[in-house]
């Protein structure tokens, strides 16, 4: 449902055009249910399909999108697969370490973010006078999830300076309020995470940077290519039977990264869903500035960003890379192109 006040205020300001405040479920249409990883974690990762939904693209597509929130990836891509969600919203990654839903002929058909969005950070509460990653050797790194991309982030952090990710124990400490105390607890002596809690412990002061893809200059140095971060999934019957459906998805979603090219950051705060973590203000926007270039432009996907991330994965988590093979058949370009052509993203 539109946040009807926030969406009026923004169009008497001039920021976007007045809408028709009218529940999704009018136009007659039967709900597409989108399973949604963890967006507590990750506050910007699936920003573009919180924007087509709060600012109506779906709509105007005559779509009714129901956005199913989930605490893991992993548990968004198990609800599409057992069915009882239409699509899935999750890191990329995610579906290449599921080889039942790539046999089932699972594809990704639309890019929303460049980068894992994540950071990794040493608690300097912990380890003051932390000054390299060797630091960090027989010490306990907290992660959103074992497995997750946050996991892997912190794994090619530590190779990358020589530290082999066995030397460390990695901690999966969730999200919000658990992963924040288990740094300020010391349970983690380190934390690799997403905004809002990096922004703030950050600002704060609370913990050094010692990698960072939440900007594509870090991302790049890190993975050494083009990475893909949120997208959209969808399982082979809806590639087939409903293709009509994934296509109007699909323009809602690059309409909706065209509108986040020009948008003011105040303007994306406004719009933030309900449900989002009520973070202070100046570090929701400091937060998006940081992270505002990894959106995609069009929602298109380079060749080689699936071998990128593979190469990672056979550096972190070799059993599962192994017996992966082109990856590059996992993308589908059609429904994303023609959104590109239809909006001049």
């Amino acid at each position: 449902m539109l946040r009807r006040r926030s969406l009026l205020g923004l169009a008497a300001a001039g920021a976007v055009p007045a809408l028709l405040a009218l529940p999704q479920e009018a136009a007659g249409f039967a709900p597409i249910r989108v399973a949604v990883g963890s967006t507590n974690a990750f506050m910007f990762r699936h920003l573009p399909l919180a924007i087509a939904q709060q600012l109506d693209f779906f709509s105007a597509e005559k779509v009714a999108v129901v956005l199913q929130k989930h605490p893991t990836d992993r548990a968004a891509l198990q609800a599409m697969q057992e069915g009882r969600a239409d699509l899935c919203a999750v890191d990329f990654e995610q579906l290449l370490r599921a080889p039942a839903a790539l046999a089932a002929g699972a594809r990704c058909f639309v890019l929303e973010g460049r980068a894992p969005q994540a950071a990794l950070g040493v608690s300097l509460q912990s380890l003051p006078h932390f000054s390299t990653l060797h630091g960090l050797r027989q010490q306990r790194v907290g992660v959103c999830a074992l497995g997750s991309f946050s996991h892997t982030v912190a794994c090619l952090a530590l190779e990358q300076a020589g530290v082999s990710p066995r030397s460390v124990t990695f901690v999966a400490v969730g999200e919000g309020e658990a992963a924040l105390a288990a740094l300020q607890t010391g349970r983690v002596q380190a934390l690799c995470h997403g905004d809002p809690l990096m922004a703030q412990l950050e600002r704060q002061g609370t913990v050094r940077i010692a990698a960072d893809t939440r900007t594509l200059a870090g991302t790049q140095a890190l993975f050494g290519g083009p990475v893909f971060g949120g997208c959209l999934v969808a399982p082979a019957a809806m590639l087939g039977n409903r293709a009509p459906v994934v296509q109007a998805v699909t323009h809602g979603v690059v309409r909706a990264l065209k509108w986040l090219q020009t948008a003011a950051p105040v303007d994306i705060v406004r719009v933030l869903p309900e449900t989002w973590p009520r973070t202070q203000r100046s570090v929701a926007l400091a937060a998006f500035a940081r992270v505002r270039e990894t959106f995609s432009p069009d929602g298109s996907m380079a060749a080689e960003g699936p071998a990128t991330v593979l190469r990672a994965l056979h550096a972190t988590a070799p059993s599962v890379a192994t017996g992966l093979q082109a990856p590059e058949a996992m993308l589908l370009h059609a429904f994303a192109r023609k959104a590109k052509l239809r909006f001049s993203a």
